[in-house]
């Protein structure tokens, strides 16, 4: 198979060389987090063992990007540990490749929650997330997936500015906002790329990039029914006020 990473324009660049640089991006931020954390922030309240309501503060929307990157991390780590028979030495690579970077996401998230990450108590009872919809045995099937959640990804993050605090909490925000920015940077990327495995040169096709020349954006209330499908929970977002 040929490396069509290289097809992007204005850039021969190599597949594997392509997701070493947006890993390389988001370890470099990860060591921006030393110092980050905030002791004195309240985690989410949780009703029930069922349902996760989010508060309308930087934890709560912090917990909210941690589930979403939690949920890619289960969809990659379930193809790695079953690559479908029609895939390609490359296409094994870059799926580990992904799967290692959404670890990287999702520890460097609960990392920075530190005490107030939402599911601090679970012990062995991890989530355990669906993807029943998706036919994860082909190729095809796998890369439609991972474009699925990688563009759902992209959208959530770029809503992330669109979020409504109040003033006290907006220091704590935009003391987090720049590691944030880095983390939808390396998720656009990751969506590209899928995206391009799937049908080349589409990565910027009209149907993912708007008349503005730029990706979606969604807001929390806009991607959790998205989500709920492929969710053990329910997500309350109600409380996490964005416009």
């Amino acid at each position: 198979m040929s490396d069509s990473a290289s097809s992007f324009p204005g850039r021969a660049l190599r597949r594997r060389s392509f997701l070493r640089v947006a890993g390389a991006t988001v370890a470099s931020s990860a060591l921006l987090l030393a110092g980050c954390n905030d002791d004195d922030e309240v985690a989410p309240v949780t009703t029930n063992s069922n349902t996760l309501v989010l508060t309308n503060n930087t934890v709560g929307l912090l917990n909210y990007l941690y589930l979403l990157e939690q949920l890619q991390a289960a969809l990659f780590q379930k193809v790695v540990d079953a690559f479908p028979s029609d895939f390609t030495a490359d296409d094994r690579a870059a799926f580990i490749d992904l799967r290692d970077h959404e670890v990287i996401h999702r520890e460097t998230l609960k990392y920075l929650l530190d005490t107030s990450v939402y599911d601090i108590n679970v012990g062995t009872n991890v989530l355990v997330f669906k993807f029943d919809s998706f036919n994860l045995s082909t190729r095809s099937g796998a890369y439609t997936a991972a474009r699925t959640l990688k563009e759902l990804s992209v959208s959530a993050y770029n809503g992330i500015s669109r979020m409504v605090l109040e003033s006290k909490e907006q220091p704590t925000f935009q003391a987090h906002l720049k590691l944030l920015v880095k983390m939808a940077s390396v998720e656009s990327r990751h969506a590209a790329f899928v995206r391009d495995q799937l049908q080349p040169n589409s990565f910027a096709a009209s149907d993912v990039i708007g008349t503005n020349g730029l990706d979606s954006s969604k807001t929390p209330a806009e991607v959790a029914p998205l989500i709920a499908a492929y969710l053990p929970i329910t997500l309350d977002v109600t409380a996490l006020i964005f416009i």
